[in-house]
C-alpha cells in the first residue's frame, strides 16, 4: 500500500502547483484570484495577464495531469506492492486514473495557495491524453469549435468536458474501440465534478 500512498501524495502535490497564481505575482505582483472571474486557471490568465502568460499556464497545467497519470502512476510497479483491484478493471488504467484525478484535485484545491485553485479542466485534459489521446483529441476539437463559434471559453470548456464520456461510450459500444469500462465510469464522475465547479460560470452565461 505504500506505493498507492506515494502515488496519491506526489500526484496531489504536482497538481497543486499554482501556476497562474505564481505567474500573476511574478509578472504583475497581483493575486489573479482577485481579478476577472476570480479563478486561478488558464482562462482567467488569458483575460488578465495576456496570451503569452495564458499559453504558458495552459501548457504547465496540462503537463501536471499528464505527468501524474503517465509517470507518477508507474511508481507502483517500482515499489512492487500494488494490490489487486476489482475484477475486470485493469490495474494500469486504474493507477493512471487515480494519479490523474489527484492531480486534478490538487489543481482545484491547491495546498500552496489556501486550497483555492482552478477548475481542473486543462489538468484533466493532460490526464486524459495519458489515458486515451484519441477521444480527448475529439473533445478538444469540440472545445475549439464551440470557442470559435460562441467566443465563450467557459461554455466551450463545459461542453467539451461533458462530451468526453459520451465520446468514450460511442467509441466503445458503436465503434467497438477498446475503451476500458472503468474509464467511462470514473471520468463521468470527474466531468460532473468539473461542471459543478463551473456553477458560477453557468450563472453568468444564463444572465
Amino acid at each position: 500500500m505504500l506505493s498507492l500512498v506515494v502515488i496519491v501524495v506526489l500526484s496531489y502535490l504536482v497538481g497543486s502547483i499554482p501556476t497562474s497564481i505564481w505567474i500573476g505575482r511574478w509578472i504583475k505582483g497581483i493575486d489573479i484570484r482577485n481579478y476577472g472571474s476570480g479563478n486561478a486557471g488558464a482562462t482567467n490568465t488569458f483575460r488578465i495577464l495576456g496570451w503569452k502568460a495564458g499559453v504558458f499556464v495552459s501548457v504547465i497545467d496540462m503537463s501536471k495531469g499528464y505527468v501524474a497519470s503517465q509517470w507518477i502512476s508507474q511508481l507502483g510497479y517500482y515499489f512492487g506492492d500494488i494490490p489487486t483491484v476489482y475484477s475486470g478493471w485493469e490495474t494500469g488504467v486504474m493507477l493512471k486514473i487515480m494519479a490523474g484525478l489527484f492531480a486534478v484535485i490538487g489543481h482545484m484545491f491547491t495546498l500552496f495557495a489556501g486550497f483555492r485553485g482552478g477548475k481542473g479542466v486543462i489538468t484533466a485534459a493532460g490526464m486524459l491524453y495519458a489515458l486515451d489521446p484519441i477521444s480527448i483529441s475529439i473533445a478538444l476539437a469540440t472545445f475549439f469549435l464551440i470557442l470559435f463559434t460562441t467566443r465563450y471559453v467557459s461554455l466551450a470548456s463545459m461542453l467539451a468536458t461533458a462530451s468526453y464520456p459520451l465520446i468514450n461510450v460511442f467509441m466503445r459500444y458503436v465503434l467497438v474501440y477498446a475503451v476500458d469500462g472503468s474509464l467511462i465510469v470514473i471520468l463521468s464522475v470527474r466531468a460532473l465534478i468539473i461542471l459543478i465547479k463551473h456553477t458560477s460560470n453557468i450563472k453568468r452565461l444564463i444572465k
